[in-house]
């Protein structure tokens, strides 16, 4: 990041915030790739990366820019490691750990400095069942559908840091997860949703994607919409532009709303490797950034082929 000049009125703001606003920060795999389960006995391994950006927040309907005066916002870093394991046929459990670094000038109460909070990030763990596999069905409409539940323990890092990179909270979620081929050779569409239940003081949520994705030979192109939504809570309130000194209230919940487009190119080599490039960009939300999230990950199967629909 560059040097940055920071006026008291900005710094003042930082104070005058209330810092209980956070995002939701649960990298999985996207594009519906969830509904592929390892064979019997194989594990997956995928050290993935992600980046997110933002510069701008939507208070409410309203949104609002947060930097000062060369666009710095929030940069946040993610590493993880998700681990899945073919237990039986047609099960699968599967455990994602990381670490998270967010960082901004914008909030911080030193002229040009940058405040960080570092830590692990929410632990996600879960059993998936393969309920319908369309690989190995009658019916040509039958498609690939797999169930989830599972759970999340809330990580170390600040809970109350402005716009914090995860809920910080302990909860249950159930999940579907679908895919289908169909249309001419290689096309398909996919199409997700859940229930998070968060305990510990975080709003529940509901979530959900759907999208197109079209193979050609060892390359796959993805390209959707995904929705995710608190419950419950009211809006964040801006008494006008940062920049001009003028503060953001957040209520204790905050409801976000995340309206994003995601796209994305794979790679699945001949050792069965399947890398992963994915984009995901908010074009309109509620009470939160104006993001956008760049990731990379490549997923290793040892034990057995690796099954890719």
């Amino acid at each position: 990041m560059k040097k940055l000049r920071i006026p008291l009125s900005v710094i003042t703001l930082s104070l005058l915030v209330s810092p209980v606003f956070a995002a939701e920060n649960l990298p999985r795999k996207p594009f519906g790739l969830d509904a592929l389960l390892p064979e019997p006995s194989q594990w997956i391994v995928t050290p993935l990366y992600q980046y997110t950006d933002f510069q701008k927040v939507w208070a409410g309907k309203s949104k609002t820019d947060i930097t000062y005066p060369e666009g710095h916002g929030f940069d946040q870093n993610d590493f993880a490691i998700l681990t899945e394991w073919g237990f039986r046929t047609n099960w699968a459990a599967d455990l994602t750990v990381g670490f998270t670094d967010l960082a901004t000038r914008a909030y911080s109460d030193t002229p040009g400095a940058v405040r960080h909070t570092r830590g692990l990030m929410d632990t996600q763990f879960g059993v998936r069942y393969l309920l319908l596999n369309e690989k190995d069905a009658d019916s040509p409409w039958t498609p690939t559908l797999t169930l989830r539940a599972g759970g999340i323990y809330r990580g170390t890092y600040e809970k109350d840091f402005p716009y914090a990179p995860g809920n910080g909270a302990v909860g249950l979620e159930v999940a579907t997860m679908m895919r289908k081929h169909f249309g001419w050779r290689g096309f398909g569409g996919y199409l997700t949703g859940g229930y998070r239940d968060l305990r510990s003081g975080a709003n529940s949520q509901f979530f959900a994607t759907v999208g197109f994705t079209q193979v050609y030979k060892c390359v796959t192109l993805n390209a959707g919409y995904r929705h995710q939504q608190d419950t419950t809570g009211g809006d964040a309130v801006s008494t006008g532009n940062s920049i001009d000194g003028n503060k953001i209230t957040y209520t204790s919940f905050v409801k976000e709303v995340n309206e994003e487009v995601e796209a994305g190119i794979g790679y699945t080599d001949h050792h069965d490797r399947h890398w992963q490039f994915y984009w995901q960009a908010n074009f309109d939300g509620r009470n939160t950034g104006d993001k956008d999230v760049y990731g990379v990950y490549v997923s290793f199967p040892f034990g057995g082929k690796h099954k890719d629909g």
